[in-house]
């Protein structure tokens, strides 16, 4: 089983990013004493960044959050586990998401069928799936070593906790908006949330949660504030320790902000989490 520390956080790579500047950034992560940094697959392949920022590092666990698994080839996949398996043992954790069409669950489970079979395999506790509903949650005990979701409640945790059970890692990516003024913190959580409010699988997951569709299409103060932790750094803490205690395993800052800005966010989340 993955084995994942308390705290994680992310990068917001592109295909296209200079590789110089994610390996920079994952050194940094390594120093301040984060565990985890994730870096979101988004519809590109992020594989070769993947490759170089495990070996610019030396015990920085690099997760991928997700690799789309209908844009990368399962073999690709395979490959790189193979190769990182050799030269950083168990610091690459394969997180595999990302199957749109009519059946994403079928696709996904095609996509674990050829993880299973590749030469080398890349075992399930490798593996972590971005899962937000029941039957996501499920494949994510049955087939990974634990699952990733996104724009949750720490009540949709301790569900997300119970569905797993004790073992598999839940990993749980909370976006986070470091500024006090309610107005400015919602304006800039709403900018993302525009479009995946629209994608069926978080739309879903809202109206499970208890949202309307009201307030689903209005991105109501109810909603932001739910999914969303805004503040100053005291106010964030205190929210990811609700997390915690409903049951993730992990914590995965995103800062929808700049991490390296004049305020150093990222030196002072790990001084205020970590210490």
């Amino acid at each position: 089983m993955v084995r994942l520390g308390p705290v994680g956080v992310t990068y917001a790579a592109q295909p296209t990013d200079e590789h110089e500047r994610g390996i920079a950034f994952a050194q940094q992560v390594e120093s301040l004493g984060y565990s985890t940094l994730w870096l979101p697959g988004g519809q590109g392949n992020t594989l070769p960044l993947i490759d170089e920022v495990v070996r610019g590092t030396e015990r920085l666990q690099i997760a991928s959050g997700i690799i789309p698994v209908d844009v990368v080839p399962a073999t690709e996949v395979a490959r790189l586990h193979a190769e990182l398996a050799q030269a950083a043992p168990g610091r690459f954790v394969v997180g595999l998401g990302g199957a749109h069409g009519p059946r994403p669950l079928r696709t996904l489970g095609a996509y674990l069928d050829l993880l299973d079979t590749e030469d080398p395999v890349v075992p399930a506790a490798s593996r972590v799936l971005a899962a937000l509903g029941p039957d996501m949650l499920d494949l994510a005990r049955e087939r990974a070593s634990g699952a990733y979701p996104y724009l949750v409640t720490p009540e949709y945790v301790a569900g997300a906790r119970a569905a797993l059970g004790p073992d598999p890692a839940l990993a749980v990516l909370l976006a986070i908006v470091p500024e006090t003024d309610a107005a400015t913190a919602r304006e800039i959580a709403r900018q993302p949330l525009r479009f995946l409010s629209t994608v069926p699988g978080y739309r879903n997951n809202f109206l499970r949660m208890g949202f309307s569709e009201p307030e689903i299409e209005s991105l109501a103060d109810r909603l932001v504030d739910a999914v969303v932790a805004w503040g100053d750094l005291d106010t964030i803490v205190a929210r990811v320790g609700e997390y915690h205690d409903a049951g993730a395993d992990q914590v995965v800052l995103g800062n929808l902000g700049d991490w390296n800005g004049p305020e150093g966010w990222l030196g002072r989340f790990a001084e205020a989490l970590l210490s």
